[in-house]
């Protein structure tokens, strides 16, 4: 199958089943988004939820977040992972966003980076989710179910993935995009024992197809080896039964 052929089954699949998937992180603003983001890398969006609600109440806005301290802010933010530098980024994050950004969360890509915690992925999320952006967001999920399905080839890296991606992704879905490969690697194409027995792309799938093949040779190598342990057991048991027979007939004389 050709990649376009396998994008183009990809986004059908997905345009009917998801037409509308939206990011399973809780916030009211660009900036509760922001922070969510930041504390959602290596972590569960669950886990975010839960701790987020004390938080934006504490900090409603840039300027609560910037004159607090890592100290306190990692209070708040204890039980998700990395809590020290996580606290450390909100606190810079906070203070760049009222010295360098009159307050408002950036819309560029480039600028979103340069804040405290802010790498790609999450300028990505931001721009796509907060600003309708043609950009496509590349987390661990994203990447991992990119590659399975085959929409990627030889991508080692996320920003290798991001860039097959837009390349054969129409630029109006990037976003939806990446969501729709978040949602199918957190529900079903999951890390360890992917559910391909309830995936509905396993028919277009290069990991299903792969390891269903390299089960199938097992299957037939099993087979082969059990027929001829059979084939030898027969045979062992035929030569038995001739050795009686012969006792038999040489007792009689």
């Amino acid at each position: 199958m050709l990649k376009a052929e396998r994008y183009r089954h990809f986004v059908e699949y997905f345009s009917k089943q998801q037409p509308n998937p939206v990011t399973e992180l809780h916030y009211n603003n660009p900036f509760q988004l922001l922070i969510a983001v930041i504390l959602s890398a290596q972590c569960t969006d669950k886990r975010i939820n839960q701790v987020t609600p004390a938080l934006f109440e504490r900090f409603p806005a840039p300027e609560d977040l910037a004159a607090s301290s890592p100290e306190e802010v990692f209070t708040y933010i204890r039980s998700v992972s990395y809590p020290n530098n996580k606290a450390k980024h909100l606190v810079g994050m906070g203070k760049m966003l009222v010295e360098v950004f009159n307050s408002q969360v950036p819309s560029d890509i480039d600028d979103l980076q340069k804040m405290p915690g802010v790498g790609r992925k999450t300028a990505n999320v931001i721009a796509s989710v907060v600003f309708d952006a043609p950009a496509i967001a590349v987390d661990t999920h994203v990447f991992r179910v990119s590659n399975r399905i085959g929409l990627t080839t030889n991508a080692r890296t996320p920003l290798a993935v991001e860039q097959q991606l837009t390349e054969y992704l129409p630029q109006d879905i990037l976003g939806v995009a990446h969501h729709w490969l978040i949602l199918h690697g957190r529900y079903i194409c999951v890390a360890r024992s992917p559910k391909c027995e309830i995936c509905p792309l396993t028919w277009f799938c290069k990991y299903y197809e792969r390891n269903n093949t390299e089960a199938a040779l097992l299957r037939a190598e099993a087979a082969k080896i059990k027929k001829a342990k059979e084939a030898k057991k027969k045979k062992a048991l035929n030569t038995i039964s001739k050795e009686l027979k012969k006792r038999s007939v040489d007792k009689d004389i």
